[in-house]
């Protein structure tokens, strides 16, 4: 039987050490579905970006407003709750706002011609820039983490960067590339998720996450 502090050391977003007296925490880790709600909505319109069923793209939009985008904020939230764990609480509440922005973009700026045609990658090429740089500060604070978010943000990074260039310069080669990028980011993603779940429930290291330090 492991010690909580070892325990600890397995969950796919660790607690902050607090100083001062201990808090009680009362309520359960949302990383798991934070982490969920991410994989899902990214694997979906990472397999449309890589070339599989594109005409499906509108799909996404009720898994982008219901799943990635209000389960992720709410797991983000309780985050801020959770032993004040700033890292969790500002990637699922603002990975949830870009699921929700991009339901937004699409839905009411872009299908309602808003936006010229010819600038349409322009646009979400500066959206997703905006999200590029975003996650490149996530990356490195990941790395005080566990090997398994960083493998996440890695990916998430490098993804975030195809897309960038491929809709901003209209390369959908790069798309494509991003959009498997993309699939393996989900995949990842989900196993962390799991982690968190299947650990939590066994009481015991059953899915690794790769503690660091």
């Amino acid at each position: 039987m492991m010690s909580e502090t070892e325990f600890q050391r397995e969950s796919p977003l660790p607690a902050p050490v607090v100083t001062g007296a201990p808090e009680i925490n009362q309520i359960a880790d949302p990383g798991p579905l934070g982490l969920g709600a991410f994989a899902a909505t990214t694997f979906y319109l990472s397999m449309v970006n890589a070339g599989w069923h594109p005409a499906a793209v509108a799909g996404v939009f009720p898994l982008a407003l219901f799943y990635g985008g209000i389960a992720q904020v709410l797991a983000g939230m309780w985050e801020f709750r959770n032993n004040r764990n700033t890292f969790g609480a500002v990637a699922f509440t603002s990975y949830g706002a870009f699921w929700l922005a991009l339901w937004g973009l699409f839905n009411q700026v872009i299908l309602k011609g808003a936006i010229p045609p010819a600038e349409i990658g322009h646009a979400v090429g500066l959206f997703l820039l905006a999200w590029t740089i975003f996650t490149f500060y996530m990356w490195l604070g990941s790395f005080r983490l566990n090997g398994a978010l960083v493998g996440v943000f890695t990916l998430l990074f490098l993804t975030f960067i195809l897309l960038t260039i491929g809709n901003y310069y209209g390369k959908s080669g790069i798309v494509k590339l991003g959009g498997w990028t993309g699939v393996i980011t989900a995949i990842l993603a989900w196993y962390t998720a799991a982690a968190g779940v299947v650990n939590h429930t066994f009481k015991k290291v059953v899915i690794p996450v790769f503690p660091i330090g």
